[in-house]
């Protein structure tokens, strides 16, 4: 049977991601993430060429998950806003280990550090579109931001969810 080139390749990208996460970019050696995906050297230099090839596919995956995400936003109607602050504390999902990905990358790749700038200005766009308030769009990304960093450090999500939903109720929101 006939092996999937898409899967291998989302395989890698997952042992990429995986191995940025728990060792760094120094622990994510092409020969690591062929071992972690269960994929011979050759196959992963099938795929991605070099460590640049795969720091390029892991960003351009990012994007893709990004992407998706502001159309889910856009979906959300008058709930965007709650539902990027629903969101911003989920772990562990494909975006996340992308975002983490990148975070790592961006320490010494200008190109993951660009990406992550994109990332933040598409959900700030699409938050300023919707509530047509720069400030206001500002102020909902910086309270997502600090979900997220608290779900990261293992503090209740739920219970800031839900006193950031009071205040907004109160604003109108």
């Amino acid at each position: 049977m006939a092996r999937n080139s898409t899967d291998t390749k989302e395989k890698l990208l997952d042992a990429f991601e995986i191995l940025l996460d728990e060792h760094g970019t120094s622990g994510a050696t092409l020969d690591a993430v062929a071992a972690k995906a269960g994929v011979s050297k050759g196959g992963l230099l099938y795929h991605f060429g070099s460590k640049a090839e795969l720091i390029k596919g892991s960003l351009e995956r990012l994007s893709r998950l990004v992407d998706d995400d502001v159309e889910s936003m856009k979906s959300a109607g008058d709930r965007l806003h709650l539902y990027y602050l629903e969101t911003s504390a989920e772990v562990g999902t494909p975006l996340d280990r992308s975002l983490i990905a990148a975070n790592c990358l961006s320490q010494e790749n200008a190109d993951a550090k660009n990406a992550l700038r994109k990332t933040r200005e598409a959900w700030f766009d699409v938050l300023n579109d919707h509530l047509g308030d720069p400030d206001m769009a500002m102020t909902i990304q910086l309270i997502g931001d600090g979900m997220y960093f608290n779900q990261n450090f293992g503090l209740s999500q739920d219970e800031a969810l839900a006193h950031v939903k009071n205040v907004l109720a109160r604003l109108g929101l």
